[in-house]
């Protein structure tokens, strides 16, 4: 019996106890009002997302415009003989500079020599015939005055006159020809550059205008850089450059060592058709190259200076894309509140994109925090510092 006493008295304790601390709860909570209410619905929402924001502004840029490119030679001839024979000597070094007009290649001239002479031969023969006919026709002219002659006869001597001044003119064009067959003997370079290796050496048959050329001359100074651009960059470009008589070109020959071509050149051309293949525009540049850097079929990078321009920057970690390759970018209004916004760019400038259309000078947008951002949210920006 006296443990069932203490159970009970146990249980009357703890029933106390808990009585008494909901009194002071309660008491608590009325002694605080409405303010209390408040406080415990501000303790079930979450505080406003943290984020960096950027007020834009515009700025003047030194605009470019940087695009790939192949350099192609500013001159280039392939040597070919114009007349058959055995070559008997080559007159340069492979890979050496050669002048235009130097000998390159001697043919063997014997048959040409022989070919001259005996159309000289034949001239002279022609010449001689001449004067006995201009001799025979002037006596056959007196005696048809006295009608020594039939008119017949005198006829047949001047078509024979007119003969001989057609032998002399047909053998002095074969004089003309034999020179001229006899000067290709010696094969010259139609430009000055450097020549590349031979494709014949002495005692080989060569043949006129044969396909494959004996060797050929480059021109590598200056050179030229071309230039592929979409084509729907095209017009836009156009338009920047429309207004500019010299448009300098710097060449990027390693974008990864940064290597750059010492010299500057400048655009000189722009293609009217757009390459159904690629869908892009060609450009061409002209590029000095003393030190022979720049080599044909060389891919590089080309930038284009465009000048001075007015811009909108924005940089381009504060950007997103859609699924069709769009960008966008966040916005912040008066109220803190974000939202999404398509921008279109028409270029880059260092690490940020320059803005076409879609965000305006004044426009605030978030640089950092947009991955925990929805629209509509309302946020707490802080101004953001780029890293030096």
């Amino acid at each position: 019996m006296r443990v069932k006493g203490i159970i009970v008295s146990n249980r009357i304790v703890i029933i106390a106890v808990t009585v008494v601390i909901v009194a002071v709860g309660a008491w608590y909570m009325l002694s605080s009002g409405p303010q209390s209410g408040s406080q415990m619905g501000a303790m079930g929402q979450m505080p406003p997302s943290a984020v960096s924001v950027l007020t834009l502004k515009e700025e003047t840029i030194n605009r470019e415009e940087i695009l790939p490119g192949r350099v192609s030679a500013f001159r280039q001839a392939e040597i070919r003989p114009q007349v058959n024979g055995i070559i008997i000597s080559r007159l340069f070094e492979e890979g050496s500079l050669v002048k235009q007009g130097q000998a390159l290649y001697q043919i063997d001239d014997t048959p040409y020599k022989a070919a001259l002479a005996s159309a000289k031969a034949d001239l002279v023969s022609a010449e001689a015939n001449l004067k006995a006919v201009t001799a025979k026709e002037a006596r056959y002219r007196e005696l048809l005055k006295t009608s020594a002659v039939s008119g017949q006869a005198y006829d047949d001597v001047k078509a024979d006159l007119d003969k001989a001044v057609a032998s002399i003119a047909v053998a002095k064009a074969s004089v003309e020809v034999a020179e001229v067959n006899l000067g290709y003997t010696r094969v010259y370079a139609p430009i000055a550059g450097r020549i590349g290796r031979s494709s014949v050496t002495e005692g080989a048959l060569v043949t006129t205008n044969q396909s494959d050329s004996l060797s050929m001359i480059t021109q590598l100074d200056p050179i030229y850089v071309d230039i592929n651009q979409p084509g729907v960059d095209s017009m836009r470009l156009r338009n920047e450059l429309s207004d500019k008589d010299n448009i300098p070109v710097e060449i990027i020959i390693d974008s990864t060592s940064g290597m750059v071509h010492p010299q500057k050149g400048n655009l000189i051309f722009s293609d009217v058709v757009v390459d159904e293949t690629t869908g892009s525009v060609g450009l061409r540049a002209l590029i000095p190259n003393p030190n022979q850097t720049l080599l044909p079929g060389l891919f590089v990078r080309a930038k284009i200076e465009l000048g001075e321009h007015p811009a909108v920057l924005v940089p381009q970690r504060a950007t997103t894309r859609n699924p069709d390759g769009s960008l966008l970018v966040w916005t912040v209004d008066a109220e803190n509140k974000v939202a999404p916004r398509p921008i279109t760019v028409s270029g880059d400038y260092g690490d940020q994109w320059i803005v076409a259309s879609g965000v305006e000078a004044g426009t605030t947008i978030v640089i950092e925090g947009y991955q925990k951002i929805r629209p509509g949210m309302t946020v707490s920006p802080t101004p953001w510092v780029a890293a030096q």
